[in-house]
């Protein structure tokens, strides 16, 4: 029966990968599922499976769509073959969330913890996945290569790109000849820009399995680095030729797409990878991604919010969120997006200066002043200020508004700050030669006039709540 299963599959993925026009769900079937659940079914309820055979009834069933009796099948499947870690995968890909991985009742072995372990990473519980692996480590398993790969994708999930770098360059010393999860090391080494250990890395892989999906990944991903698009975008194919249902390829592939501004192409990688699993955020993030370069932010409010769902900690989600709002004239939910991807830990450092500006749209001046005040001494204190170009736009603004308030001090500051940019280096020369004058001619400050605001963690449905704050000091920062 396993093997009119596979040839099944073998059929169907043949057709997939060879189609990448509109995909319509059930639109390639595998012909033998129907009659492999009616002679499983038969053979269940006579009690005549083992666990094997429960697999693949789970299987069968998952294909059909019967989630609900697949869920049942694979736990049966978990507690009468409990090593058998394929059920336990697949038991993963049906759980949703927290609350559903709550009614299950699994059996009680050590299978468990790796399985606990495997589905909160899924689920973007990095903190409980980590404590889990380490307590499998600290049971014994310290010496185990699969843990130590986990750990490293946990990190890589959370974005924190330096721990999870450090982890597969000590897997690699320690297991030289591993494929598993080296397209994940090369996304990394990728986002790094990191073209000399890209290139060794898809050299040693060749050498050790060409033919191995992830290879083929790693080698795509070092042409899109060097932005042979054309060329990364075929070993993507090549690797779904390899394995049609394998997720980061699909997902990989729409993004050269994009690069190469096929929209559409790319609209249906991301559908393919959607269709695999459903919480895969990046697909859900490109769809929204490639609707926006279309013009069709109804589209992209959605995708974006099915990304936001799945990673509500990610500013990059909320950012974009927020964008749509804008472009939607919905205001205050912009201002909302872009003060929580602040809150949450803004990766890209442009949450303040969106809401800044949109502050600035709407003429309140002071809140924007304060989200500027705050942009620049985030940027300061990581030490980034050659890497972002809206220093001198934030320095401007400030420059300006204090001298509409005649604090001449703070706007003599700001427009020095000015001359240090080629951008703004005109207008803070011109507004000091202003200070100059009107002090020339007796003008002091102002004592009367409030400082900026700050901004809350909470905001109203009106407004922005605010509290008052001291004026920015500039004696510390230095272009």
């Amino acid at each position: 029966m396993y093997s009119r299963y596979l040839s099944g599959e073998k059929k169907k993925d043949d057709e997939t990968v060879d189609s990448l026009g509109p995909l319509e769900k059930g639109q390639v079937k595998n012909e033998a599922l129907r009659e492999l659940r009616v002679e499983l079914s038969k053979k269940h309820k006579a009690q005549e499976l083992d666990g094997f055979g429960l697999y693949l009834y789970g299987v069968v069933l998952r294909k059909l769509d019967l989630v609900k009796e697949a869920i049942d099948v694979f736990v049966e499947a978990a507690h009468v073959l409990p090593l058998h870690w394929g059920a336990w995968l697949e038991l993963c890909n049906l759980i949703t969330d927290k609350e559903m991985l709550k009614f299950l009742s699994l059996p009680d072995t050590w299978m468990k913890e790796f399985f606990l372990a495997h589905i909160y990473t899924e689920l973007q519980l990095i903190e409980e996945a980590l404590q889990k692996y380490q307590s499998l480590i600290d049971a014994g398993f310290s010496k185990s290569t699969y843990i130590i790969s986990q750990i490293a994708v946990a990190y890589h999930n959370i974005r924190d790109i330096d721990k999870a770098l450090s982890i597969f360059n000590e897997l690699r010393k320690q297991d030289p000849y591993r494929i598993e999860n080296m397209d994940t090391f090369s996304n990394l080494l990728y986002v790094r820009g990191m073209k000399p250990e890209l290139s060794y890395l898809a050299h040693n892989l060749c050498e050790i399995d060409k033919y191995r999906v992830e290879t083929c990944c790693v080698i795509g991903n070092y042409y899109s680095l060097r932005s042979q698009h054309e060329k990364a975008a075929l070993y993507f194919q090549r690797a779904l030729k390899l394995n049609p249902r394998y997720l980061g390829a699909w997902t990989l592939m729409g993004h050269e797409y994009m690069e190469m501004k096929n929209t559409s192409a790319a609209i249906q990688a991301y559908r393919h990878a959607i269709e695999v699993n459903k919480r895969d955020y990046r697909a859900w993030y490109g769809l929204g991604q490639t609707y926006e370069i279309l013009k069709m932010p109804f589209y992209c409010l959605y995708y974006y919010r099915r990304a936001h769902q799945l990673r509500p900690n990610d500013s990059r989600m909320l950012v974009a969120l927020g964008e749509c709002y804008e472009k939607l004239n919905q205001l205050v939910e912009a201002k909302k997006c872009y003060w929580r991807a602040y809150a949450v830990g803004d990766v890209e450092k442009m949450a303040l200066v969106k809401l800044a500006k949109l502050h600035e749209q709407l003429n309140e001046s002071e809140q924007a002043a304060q989200c500027y005040i705050k942009y620049i001494q985030d940027i300061y204190s990581c030490g980034e200020v050659v890497e972002h170009l809206e220093v001198s736009t934030a320095f401007r603004y400030l420059a300006q508004y204090y001298f509409k308030c005649k604090l001449w001090d703070e706007a003599s500051a700001c427009a020095q700050k000015c001359c240090a940019f080629n951008d703004t280096r005109e207008e803070g020369k011109a507004l000091l030669r202003q200070i100059l004058q009107l002090r020339n001619q007796g003008e002091t400050s102002s004592t009367d006039v409030a400082a900026p605001f700050f901004l809350p963690a909470s905001l109203s449905a009106n407004n922005t709540p605010t509290r008052r704050v001291s004026p920015l000091n500039l004696s510390s920062v230095t272009p």
